[in-house]
């Protein structure tokens, strides 16, 4: 009988879970409400962080991060070329232009040293950043203590897209401390470590950021009479004070990720098992395996393996099909963000961040997710194997 696939990413759902659900569509509020609310607790709590916003993905919580940054026209934002497209999109929808700093050859992360090269370039030319987007790639903290250092040199506002991350620390802190950071902003896709289904949420220790980023995450309205321009006309009056979106969380999602937070710790912990039964079966191969800085706790969104092509004697496609027909659902991250058509008709090239792009050219994702069984795990380990014969 034919083995199931395998797929690289899958959520894990109990029946408390289910039941944290069906007790929300059982009760007066399924839209945001009391449960939206405990979650962001829950979440801020996790993180010691002051101000949680629950949001409807993780893209429209870079937007609203941005644009309570002050982000918009005239201004630049730079983040990591290896990254899913809404780490530079977010900057896009601000009226921003959006450049990229190339990665550190280890992490896979923003290299610093890159960053310190181009922040000491752009004051020269007077085109600083206003913002800046590190990107915790497969759930390892960047260097935000020295990213935190420049950020104090040149000015820069710094969101961290900690989409993969929820549940790493970084210097034992959390991830999502904002201790190095202005914002940080989770994702809850099903992939990710916990899930509402679609869901975002941005995390700051600045009571008027996170004033701003309530406002703009619903319609940019207001109930606070010391926010209306006039006089309330009565209880049930409100006032819409700047153009806002409807990004708002849905009860029935936070309940979801109420009940997932119970387990956060579990998932991690087990996606580290997972990520070091694959260090120990695969050392031997003519691959980089994932390499961890000392100061970081990965959550371990995704196993990255990075091919050694000239050894192997065969591209990574062939490699990537090999492993597909065995029923191993690999995948890729990323495809270089500023190599998409959209991006190259801003005037971007290749060439124009070599490490990332190298990157781009040798690496598969193995699957990795906390439901992944060590039987599964081995008929992975078995398919690299034979694959790289």
């Amino acid at each position: 009988m034919k083995s199931a696939p395998i797929p690289y990413g899958r959520q894990s759902i109990s029946q408390q879970d289910i039941q944290a659900v069906v007790d929300v569509l059982s009760s007066d509020w399924l839209t945001r409400g009391p449960m939206v609310e405990r979650f962001e607790r829950t979440v801020a709590d996790h993180c010691g962080t002051a101000h949680a916003v629950a949001v409807n993905s993780a893209t429209s919580a870079l937007h609203i991060a941005c644009l309570a940054a002050g982000l918009g026209p005239g201004d630049i934002l730079w983040t990591s070329p290896n990254t899913f497209v809404a780490s530079a999109n977010c900057g896009r929808y601000c009226g921003a232009t959006v450049d990229f700093v190339d990665i550190d050859p280890r992490t896979y992360n923003m290299s610093v040293d890159r960053l310190e090269e181009k922040l000491e370039q752009a004051a020269r030319e007077g085109r600083l950043p206003k913002v800046v987007i590190p990107v915790h790639f497969a759930g390892q903290s960047c260097d935000m203590n020295a990213i935190a250092r420049l950020a104090d040199r040149y000015g820069f506002t710094v969101i961290e897209d900690a989409s993969h991350a929820i549940g790493g620390r970084y210097q034992g802190k959390p991830v999502g401390a904002c201790h190095y950071s202005a914002m940080a902003v989770f994702s809850f896709h099903p992939v990710k470590i916990i899930t509402t289904g679609e869901g975002g949420m941005v995390l700051t220790n600045s009571p008027e950021l996170h004033e701003r980023l309530v406002l703009l995450h619903s319609h940019g309205i207001t109930r606070d009479p010391a926010h209306m321009v006039g006089a309330a006309h009565g209880p049930w009056y409100y006032e819409q004070i700047e153009l806002g979106f409807n990004y708002r969380m849905t009860d029935i999602q936070a309940a979801l990720g109420v009940s997932q937070m119970k387990r956060l710790e579990d998932f991690v912990e087990r996606r580290q098992h997972l990520a070091k039964r694959y260090d120990d079966a695969l050392r031997d191969l003519p691959l980089t395996l994932p390499w961890q800085h000392p100061d970081a706790y990965s959550a371990f969104h995704l196993y990255v393996i990075r091919l050694d092509l000239g050894r192997l004697g065969k591209g990574r496609r062939e490699v990537f099909e090999a492993l597909r027909a065995k029923g191993i659902q690999v995948n890729l991250h990323y495809i270089p963000v500023h190599t998409q058509p959209y991006y190259r008709a801003l005037g971007f090239h290749d060439g124009d961040f070599p490490e990332a792009e190298q990157y781009y050219q040798e690496v598969i994702t193995l699957p990795l997710y906390a439901g992944l069984s060590d039987i599964d795990q081995n008929r992975v380990i078995d398919a690299v194997r034979e694959a790289l014969q």
